[in-house]
Formats: C-alpha cells, sequence, structure tokens
C-alpha cells in the first residue's frame, strides 16, 4: 500500500523528537509553525505536493495530553496522504494560540484544526481562515460559535460529566463535600463536564455536595496548592476532581502530600502514565479519559476529509481500532466514543 523510505521517516522522527524537547522547556516566539509528523501517504506517492497540509494547534503544547494526541496525527500520517503540522504554545494563553493560528493560515495549510483555550477569541481567527479558503476544524475543546465545520468530540459532555461524578461518588460512599479544581475558566469542554457535574450530583447524589470550583490554568504545582488550600478552607472536605490533565496529578499529589489518603478522594482527567503512581498508591481513585492517541488519529482522518470535500457519513470506518465513528449532523460533531476508566487495575495497559 505504501513504500518504506527508512531513510526519510528516521530524520522525520529525529527532527520531531528534537521539536517536542525545544516545546518543552523553551518559550516557542516563532512563528513559523514546525512540520511534526511522517511524510508517508497511504498511496505511496512520492509527490509531496499530493499530501494534503492538516495542521493541529492544541491548547498547550509540551504536555502528555496533546503530546499523545501529536503522535495519533503522526500514525494517520503514515498510512494517509497528509502532511501532519502540530504546534501550540508553551503555556496556555490564547493570544499565543491565535498568532501559531494566523500564521499556519499564511502557509496556507488545506485543514486548520484547533483546540481553543478561548472559544470566543478564536471565532474571528477561524474566520479569517475560512476567507483565506482553509478549511476549519475543532478538536478536543470546540468552539460552537464560529465557522469551524464539524468538532473531532473525545466523548460526549454528558458522558464524562456522568462519569466523573459517579467514580468520585463511588470513592466517597456517595455522601460528603467536594471540591473541583479545573483549568481554563473560558474552556468550552470542562465547563461543559463541570455542568453536567452539578445537574448529576444534584439529583443522583443528594447527600454529596460541590463547595468550591477553582481554576488552575494549565499548570499541575498550582492545581497541588489549590487543593491544599481547599483542603486547608473545608476542613471535612472529602472529595477532590482534577478537571484537566494537569489538575488531575495536581489535586492527587496534595491529598498525598497531606497525608490524606483514604480520607480524601480524588478522581480526574489524567493521562495513564501521569495518573499511574497515583492510581497505585491511592491518592486517585481513577481518571476519566478515552484513548488519546486515537482522538489525534481521528483529528488528522477528519482534516483530510473536509481538505478533499467528502462529507462525513452516520457511522465512519476511520480504522481497524475505530470501525464505527459516529457523526451528529445536527451538531456537527464527531464522537470518538464513551469515555474510558483507568484504574490501579487497567492503567498499565497505556504507554502515554
Amino acid at each position: 500500500m505504501r513504500r518504506n523510505r527508512t531513510g526519510s521517516i528516521a530524520i522525520t522522527v529525529a527532527v520531531t523528537a528534537a521539536l517536542a524537547l525545544t516545546g518543552c522547556t523553551s518559550k516557542n516566539n516563532n512563528t513559523q509553525p514546525a512540520a511534526s509528523g511522517s511524510n508517508a501517504s497511504a498511496s505511496g506517492a512520492a509527490d509531496a505536493g499530493a499530501k494534503k497540509k492538516i495542521a493541529f494547534v492544541p491548547k498547550l503544547q509540551g504536555i502528555p495530553y496533546f503530546e499523545a494526541m501529536n503522535a495519533g496525527g503522526q500514525e494517520a500520517a503514515k498510512v494517509l496522504p497528509i502532511e501532519w503540522l502540530y504546534q501550540g504554545p508553551t503555556q496556555a494563553d490564547a493570544a499565543a494560540q491565535a498568532q501559531i493560528v494566523r500564521s499556519y493560515i499564511q502557509q496556507k495549510v488545506d485543514t486548520l484544526i484547533v483546540a481553543p483555550n478561548d472559544p470566543n477569541s478564536m471565532a474571528p481567527v477561524l474566520q479569517q481562515a475560512k476567507d483565506a479558503g482553509i478549511k476549519v476544524l475543532t478538536s478536543d475543546t470546540d468552539a460552537p460559535d464560529s465557522v469551524r465545520q464539524a468538532f473531532v468530540s473525545q466523548a460526549s459532555t454528558e458522558g464524562i460529566g456522568t462519569a466523573l461524578t459517579d467514580q468520585l461518588a463511588k470513592a466517597m460512599g456517595e455522601k460528603g463535600k467536594y471540591a473541583i479544581v479545573s483549568c481554563g475558566e473560558t474552556a468550552a469542554n470542562l465547563n461543559g463536564w463541570i455542568a453536567v457535574q452539578k445537574t448529576v450530583t444534584a439529583a443522583k447524589y443528594p447527600n454529596m455536595q460541590i463547595v468550591d470550583i477553582v481554576y488552575a490554568g494549565e499548570d499541575q504545582n498550582k492545581a497541588t496548592q489549590m487543593a491544599t488550600d481547599l483542603m486547608n478552607a473545608h476542613p471535612d472536605l472529602t472529595g477532590l476532581v482534577g478537571e484537566c490533565t494537569s489538575s488531575a496529578p495536581g489535586v492527587a499529589q496534595a491529598v498525598k502530600d497531606a497525608g490524606k489518603i483514604g480520607k480524601v478522594f480524588t478522581v480526574g482527567l489524567g493521562t495513564p502514565m501521569a495518573m499511574a503512581p497515583y492510581l497505585k498508591d491511592g491518592s486517585s481513585s481513577a481518571s476519566v479519559l478515552w484513548d488519546v492517541k486515537n482522538l489525534g488519529y481521528l483529528t488528522a482522518w477528519a482534516g483530510l476529509q473536509v481538505a478533499e470535500g467528502k462529507s462525513f457519513k452516520a457511522d465512519n470506518n476511520v480504522s481497524a481500532a475505530m470501525p464505527d465513528i459516529k457523526y451528529d449532523a445536527a451538531t456537527k460533531t464527531l464522537l470518538l466514543g464513551p469515555p474510558l476508566i483507568i484504574t490501579k487495575d487497567n492503567v498499565g495497559q497505556y504507554n502515554y
């Protein structure tokens, strides 16, 4: 199906690794996004011009979650006729993210996909991309009031919010007070999950109460400090939720540091490798997530479909691992699937 040019791929992988390390350790003021993916195509065509340029701009580059999405996009680039481009800000900053988006517009990529830090401020920039003839999607986090053609969603808002609440309720014995340490105050996905948690807690768990919601940005150390402050402010607190992949390990670390394992229970949205030590020592009871690499692959695949002018079907056979991806035409949403519950028993099955 494709010709394996080992030397070219090896060079690409080496460059990718170097760029990933740079993104993790230094602030990137370069407005020229770097390619970060394989150039192999499904047809084996040697002509790179036949490939569609699919650019993904995450909320934040250098954290395990979005690097796993990038890995999934790279896998897609090995079997699809695409050039996968990946760059995000090194801080969860909406203005810095918009600058990267504009640079991709200048490059005239075929499809531009964004996980916006601030959906409202990103909407005008996405309009600029559309006006330039670029196809526009969102992934991981939506900008529903923008011109995006579709949203590649990890799982339903209701599914994630309900799973978080149910897992915490199970750990807390369905009673007690808990608090939420979220990340960006304007992140549509996080706020949607929190809204569901409020509803499910009130309707399903009358003996549980949310006492506070705080925002740590994408800063794990800040999440740990905020969780510590919450436990000090509410001595009878028995639960904490880390609403994103940086605050999930952050709240677990706070419980561990406070010596309150078995007294204060935590759940969150953490990547498997980051959560493994906390799941094993009991400072976290469960992580609610999804296959992040598959989400990256699906994002790249969706980018190719719209670049080629194809419409999504109600049921889409994306790959052997994703044979039945649903598309909701009413909301223009591709849904990866139901949430994945990660515990101490299955965390070892995942390598990201």
